[in-house]
């Protein structure tokens, strides 16, 4: 049984129309990479799967359940959540608030939770009290994925989430990607990396104008010689 199931989605922006019967799967434990050019509609996805923008047809399933056109506090109770590209963290609260926000539907004592974040993340514990407008961009990010995981979702959505990072902070982003991977969660990425998110996945979508074109494990994207052409440069 596939962990998200998106069946034959269409989506847009008012009349405007985006995305055109899309279909595609993430299973449990799998990184599944979306990859395109600018404008193929993969942005747009990952806020249509969240509930942040109604599908105008088609159906979208979680852990076998329809969740077509549910709210996001109702998806992230259901084990799900999402950090967008931009206006992903609170600048004016501190790092511990940020990550407090992000259990706010929760009804337990989430100490606990809390403090496995900081062990995952030891960069946030240490700054902690530091308002998070003052931090690096990667800390930034690092702020970002440790609230979205303070809930312990199944399936995490992540919108470029290397976008505007030095290389060597990209380095340290995949690394997370990976080890937040490795506790169980499914990622499923838009990246403008994608030679690097392809190498994480276990299989990726390759769009174009608001349509899935190609698919296929992600190692086999990587050596493919079109995707190569046209999404990575031509290199190895």
């Amino acid at each position: 049984m596939a962990l998200l199931d998106v069946r034959c989605v269409s989506s847009g922006y008012g009349e405007m129309t985006i995305l055109r019967d899309i279909s595609l799967r993430v299973d449990p434990g799998e990184v599944v990479t979306l990859i395109g050019p600018n404008g193929a509609g993969k942005s747009t996805l990952l806020k249509t799967i969240f509930g942040l923008l109604r599908p105008t047809g088609g159906q979208i399933l979680f852990e076998d359940t329809d969740i077509t056109g549910l709210n996001p506090p109702a998806l992230v109770r259901r084990g799900m959540s999402y950090v967008p590209q931009v206006d992903n963290v609170f600048p004016s609260l501190t790092v511990q608030e940020n990550l407090e926000m992000g259990a706010f539907v929760r009804h337990d004592s989430f100490v606990e939770r809390l403090e496995e974040i900081y062990a995952f993340f030891p960069a946030l514990g240490l700054k902690r009290k530091q308002r998070v407008g003052g931090l690096s961009g990667g800390e930034r990010q690092m702020v970002a994925m440790g609230r979205a995981l303070m809930l312990d979702p199944r399936l995490l959505l992540l919108d470029e989430p290397s976008a505007g990072l030095s290389p060597r902070l990209v380095r340290i982003v995949f690394e997370k990607m990976a080890e937040i991977n490795q506790t169980g969660v499914a990622l499923l990425i838009v990246e403008q990396n994608a030679r690097e998110a392809l190498r994480l996945s276990h299989r990726g979508y390759v769009m174009a104008s608001g349509e899935v074109r190609l698919e296929g494990e992600g190692s086999q994207l990587v050596q493919d010689e079109e995707v190569r052409r046209l999404y990575l440069g031509g290199r190895r």
